[in-house]
């Protein structure tokens, strides 16, 4: 894996923004048969976000939204801070990478947690989120393993093409915000996460590469109970990359993935009438982007049955496992004009019912997340750049209740 390619996946940035040179690459040493590099980010936003005055007692289950109190805060946008630490060599004919990321956030939380209860309050402090450990083997004839825990497949692209990745997108959270916003998670795409895997990604083949994992099962976040792990997850992903980006014509991508886990009661489970001991959740995605001059644009969509919205298997069935169809994806399109580049972006994401689910004034389910989204982003240097940002997300649920929610986001980025 080139140091262009790791820094874009290790601080979740793809770098269409900033010129790739020496400052934005990293810090390089090397120490005897091995080179290491250590680079990052720091970002800090002040973000307000006008909320609707909502109806007492009223709520949206999975609703990203806010009904209430106005706000105003400063803090991270949709990437944490970043200090990633990598070491590469060659060894019997084996290209050999281990990189470790620590991920910090300017705001404080109850108990110094990762992404715990937020705590803005005299006297506290950030988490640090280590969300990568890897190792990965391999040879450019052949392909690479990777072992550890790393970005997921499914969904990688779509937030690493999201424009909102340098600025703040949906501010969730903002009188008391924890490391990180929402962007265009559960708005536009599933979140692909970070999760312990053991991967192999094919050599590149005239412009096509495909990747395939075994993950860790995960739990579903709506405490259903499906949660005995007798099966790991499977994500599987295929692209195709086209021209040269320092040739002026047009270049691009296609990429397709998939995600599919059984999810189970366990074998001591007691069935309630109806219901399932286990069900399968599956979602395909894909997408494509182009870039030609200063322009560029993204088209993403994904759809399946089981695996839920905003996060993987977060609203994924009924509590009997009748599973729910959730479907998404987004536009955009961004130009840039020498440093500046101006953006428009506009995303959906559905979750339908489930066939044992009906209407009805008490059915709180979110039906439908969106949001559209104006960026402005100027490069100030080859490391720094300022961003502004508005933002406009309405969720609706399944018994017509709609919230809407404005945001202002006013801050900047450094990566070295």
């Amino acid at each position: 894996m080139n140091k262009r390619t790791k820094l874009a996946i290790a601080v979740s940035a793809t770098m269409w923004m900033i010129p790739m040179t020496r400052a934005v690459a990293g810090i390089d040493v090397t120490a005897g048969d091995w080179k290491i590099d250590f680079s990052g980010n720091v970002n800090a936003f002040y973000v307000h976000a006008s909320c609707d005055s909502g109806t007492p007692g009223q709520s949206i289950n999975g609703g990203l939204a806010c009904a209430g109190d106005n706000s105003s805060s400063v803090r991270n946008g949709l990437l944490p801070a970043a200090l990633v630490f990598s070491a590469t060599t060659r060894q019997d004919n084996f290209d050999i990478d281990v990189t470790i990321g620590f991920y910090p956030g300017i705001n404080s939380s109850l108990g110094g947690a990762v992404n715990g209860t937020a705590n803005p309050s005299a006297l506290q402090s950030p988490g640090i989120d280590a969300r990568q450990i890897y190792f990965t083997f391999g040879d450019a004839s052949w392909g690479t393993v990777k072992m550890g825990r790393d970005i997921g497949l499914f969904g990688k692209d779509a937030i690493l093409d999201d424009m909102t990745l340098l600025g703040v997108g949906t501010a969730s959270g903002n009188p008391a915000p924890s490391n990180t916003s929402l962007g265009r998670i559960g708005i536009g795409y599933i979140y692909t996460d970070w999760l312990p895997q053991i991967t192999y990604t094919t050599a590149n083949y005239s412009g096509f590469t495909g990747s395939i994992g075994i993950f860790q099962p995960l739990d579903p976040l709506d405490g259903t109970g499906y949660a005995s792990h007798n099966s790991p997850q499977v994500q599987a992903g295929l692209a195709y990359a086209w021209g040269d980006p320092k040739s002026g014509d047009l270049t691009g991508k296609v990429w397709f993935d998939v995600v599919s886990q059984k999810l189970s009661l366990g074998s001591q489970a007691v069935l309630a009438p109806g219901q399932v001991s286990s069900y399968t959740g599956t979602e395909v995605d894909g997408g494509v982007k182009v870039d030609v001059a200063g322009f560029q644009a993204v088209l993403y969509g994904y759809t399946g049955k089981g695996v839920g919205t905003t996060g993987l298997y977060y609203l994924a069935s009924t509590s009997l496992g009748d599973k729910r169809k959730s479907d998404g994806g987004y536009v955009q399109a961004t130009y840039k004009f020498d440093k500046l580049k101006v953006g428009l972006s506009y995303g959906v994401s559905d979750l339908k019912l489930a066939d044992s689910e009906v209407v009805s004034p008490t059915q709180t389910l979110v039906k439908r997340n969106e949001s559209g989204v104006l960026g402005v982003y100027y490069s100030l240097t080859k490391s720094i750049t300022l961003v502004g940002e508005f933002v406009d997300t309405k969720a609706k649920a399944w018994d017509g209740y709609s919230v809407k929610q404005t945001d202002i986001a006013l801050g900047g980025i450094l990566f070295f």
